[in-house]
């Protein structure tokens, strides 16, 4: 397979990936209610975790996030995340929405939402370094390659829905704008609760053996 052929099925995996209702895709979509540019500083922040991942699994350590420990203290932690994000979204649903409603940053948002999410880091492990290896058989070229174009599916497709949400936001009004809030907050603690109760029985799985 050429490389411009390995690219193409690259961005497929890295879109249907990047596409899967998530933390992530909630946090562009709810911050996209204060910016149409919102979800690209989301994946800004997420770029900021993932590139350091993506250099570590190509330099052969992505191994370390195979272990059920390391995995466990990832979903409690991030799961702890999740709930204080969706619970400040909810709150600021019920106030006069403003750019201000939810405070975190957005590129602050997305560094948090990729380092609480272990589902990120084990599709590193396993779905990403995959990728990666293969990329290596084109040399540095097609890692940066590979890398370059996986990071620009998060940025569009993270831009695009909180252009979406901003519009809605314009065409609908203020309420709206608060039922998205609500929505993706709910998400969010659903996802957190989620991370936490894997991690719990990650946990208690490793205790009994």
């Amino acid at each position: 397979m050429s490389l411009f052929g390995f690219l193409f099925e690259a961005v497929l995996i890295s879109l249907s990936g990047g596409m899967a209702p998530g933390p992530m895709t909630t946090m562009a979509v709810g911050k996209g209610s204060e910016s149409p540019h919102a979800g690209a500083l989301v994946a800004a922040g997420h770029a900021v975790v993932e590139i350091p991942v993506m250099v570590a699994v190509f330099y052969g350590t992505g191994r370390l996030l195979d272990l059920p420990h390391v995995q466990a203290v990832i979903a409690l932690v991030g799961g702890v995340f999740l709930l204080v994000m969706g619970t400040g979204m909810i709150r600021g649903a019920k106030k006069e929405v403003s750019a201000t409603t939810h405070r975190t940053p957005a590129v602050l948002a997305g560094v948090l939402v990729s380092v609480g999410n272990p589902y990120f880091l084990v599709w590193w492990a396993t779905v990403g370094a995959a990728l990666i290896m293969r990329s290596v058989r084109y040399g540095l070229l097609g890692f940066v390659s590979f890398a370059l174009l996986h990071s620009l599916c998060d940025l569009l497709w993270s831009w695009f829905l909180s252009a979406l949400s901003f519009k809605g936001r314009q065409f609908f009004g203020q309420r709206f704008q608060r039922w998205i809030f609500v929505a993706c907050g709910v998400l969010l603690l659903f996802f957190g609760g989620k991370l936490m109760g894997d991690g719990a029985m990650q946990l208690s799985a490793q205790s009994m053996f």
